[in-house]
């Protein structure tokens, strides 16, 4: 991360007095305009952040540092960004910690990346997997950006990135894996793929958007039987107004955005304790389609 003066090639975040926010990186000799007229970015470049600045045509200006969770907001996307709330909840949920070895598919636009980095530190490691190279190229770059790495250096040293299908590519692998990230389309298909790759005791997360995409990796997991009990999940984040004795809930919320799954591994040849609790009745009826426990009738009346 940047540190010290502001320099060219970071990115900065505008801030006027109505809250409006300006992401942009800096560029010697360019303009930034808004309907207050223009800020020259080599009145930015140089100066500590933290400092307030004013427009051509009077307006004025918090000249900071993006955090990473305004960064990955407004960077450059590919495919659709885990948002901070998520990716908060990734990390802490799924106990990212300074030195794991972390495999995560797909890196779809490189935000979830970058809190995967900062987590594991160092001595840590994240294996990124993904399917698309358009996708896998902007990732590279909002990675480097966000770590002040110069777009045609090296990774992150922590990083590394595949194109490819986990499933076909995590096997060849012979590192095992401490935590696995799954952000796909049909993350069932991986299942077989993440057991043999995690450590006893490791914890795999699957971010998915749609409940038919829930309930199918929720039943492939339990059906497998090399993991814990899935946990499933979402988060909803509402911001507050305060101002005096003016204190309400904020208009605007963060809603749906993703369900989240975790499970933990057993060590091999070993089960986790059958669920006691029998399924509502019609939870596996005839409109049912995915994978069902050994245990549950096919006929709910049964």
């Amino acid at each position: 991360m940047h540190r010290g003066p502001l320099r060219p090639g970071e990115w900065v975040r505008l801030t006027d007095q109505k809250g409006r926010r300006h992401n942009f990186e800096l560029v010697p000799g360019k303009r930034f305009f808004s309907s207050r007229g223009h800020i020259e970015h080599d009145d930015l470049i140089g100066r500590e952040e933290g400092f307030s600045i004013g427009s051509s045509a009077g307006g004025e200006y918090l000249v900071l540092r993006p955090l990473l969770s305004e960064f990955v907001v407004s960077m450059p996307r590919g495919a659709a960004v885990v948002y901070p709330k998520d990716a908060a909840q990734i990390v802490a949920m799924a106990d990212i910690y300074p030195g794991a070895r972390v495999v995560e598919a797909g890196v779809g636009s490189g935000a979830l990346t970058c809190s995967l980095l900062r987590a594991v530190g160092p001595l840590g490691r994240v294996r990124s997997f993904e399917r698309r190279e358009e996708f896998a190229d902007v990732a590279r770059r909002n990675v480097r950006q966000f770590f002040g790495v110069a777009e045609d250096g090296p990774d992150h040293p922590a990083w590394s990135l595949t194109i490819g299908d986990l499933a076909e590519e995590l096997p060849r692998s012979e590192e095992p894996a401490d935590r696995v990230i799954l952000d796909m389309l049909a993350p069932w298909e991986c299942v077989d793929a993440v057991a043999d790759a995690l450590t006893p005791g490791g914890i795999v997360c699957v971010y998915v958007a749609t409940t038919t995409q829930l309930s199918r990796i929720v039943e492939t997991l339990r059906v497998h039987g090399g993991f814990t009990e899935p946990q499933a999940w979402e988060s909803l984040v509402r911001d507050w107004h305060v101002e005096g004795l003016a204190v309400r809930p904020g208009h605007k919320m963060i809603g749906h955005t993703a369900f989240l799954v975790t499970a933990r591994r057993m060590a091999p040849g070993e089960r986790a304790p059958r669920k006691k609790r029998r399924p509502a009745p019609g939870a596996y009826g005839p409109d049912y389609t995915g994978p069902r426990p050994d245990d549950v009738p096919t006929d709910p009346a049964e």
